[in-house]
């Protein structure tokens, strides 16, 4: 198993950044991950680089980064993005694509990629594939997640997150030292709006409906 660390720069930070890690894998891993939120999905995609030698390639990583940008050093299209985040709706398919294709090069890095968060939709795939076959590159494999809805619901509505860190504890199955304090820094620990049973119900009916075609596809 390797204890490589890839620092993601140049996904994080877009055409401003630069990664300095020298691919370690001779025959590298390309991996599309899939599953609603809440399936371990995230989990599974911090373990696998461990032995494939892939840069985790997370959306939402890459959208909490932005957050924690001054507006001035965020894109047009990442603003766009965050702003209707807040609103609650669903990013339009453009505006991911210009997200991700402005970081292309993470995708044609030789030591492969696993990608998680994208695509979530037909278009985002479609438009996935087209770089990859001017790149003449080629996916390994698409692993698609499954859970039973209410076990989904349990998971997510125990989640607690830091206000400080972000980090995230669950309230049931990996609950905090001390209650409602962040073990890592100490901040204070809540609970999401869209961690709550009634907003959850609704994020896995836009799951559903904008990923079962995906899952097709």
């Amino acid at each position: 198993m390797t204890s490589v660390k890839y620092d993601r720069a140049a996904w994080l930070m877009g055409t401003s950044g630069e990664c300095t890690q020298e691919p370690a894998c001779a025959q590298p891993w390309r991996l599309v991950l899939l599953g609603a939120p809440g399936v371990g999905k995230g989990t599974q995609a911090e373990l696998l680089p461990q032995s494939l030698d892939a840069c985790h390639l997370s959306t939402g990583d890459l959208f909490r980064s932005a957050q924690r940008q001054a507006g001035c050093e965020r894109s047009p299209a990442m603003a766009a993005a965050l702003e209707e985040m807040q609103k609650g709706a669903l990013v339009p398919d453009s505006t991911v694509w210009e997200i991700i294709r402005v970081r292309s090069q993470c995708l044609r890095c030789p030591g492969g990629f696993i990608l998680d968060g994208f695509p979530r939709t037909v278009p985002q795939a479609v438009a996935l594939r087209g770089l990859m076959e001017n790149e003449k590159l080629a996916l390994n494999a698409v692993v698609n997640y499954e859970l039973p809805i209410p076990e989904i619901v349990e998971r997510l509505s125990g989640r607690r997150t830091c206000e400080r860190c972000k980090a995230i504890c669950h309230a049931t199955q990996r609950p905090p030292r001390i209650e409602g304090i962040c073990d890592q820094c100490g901040g204070r620990l809540f609970q999401r709006e869209d961690d709550r049973p009634e907003a959850i119900e609704v994020r896995m009916e836009a799951y559903e409906w904008s990923t079962a075609p995906l899952i097709e596809f």
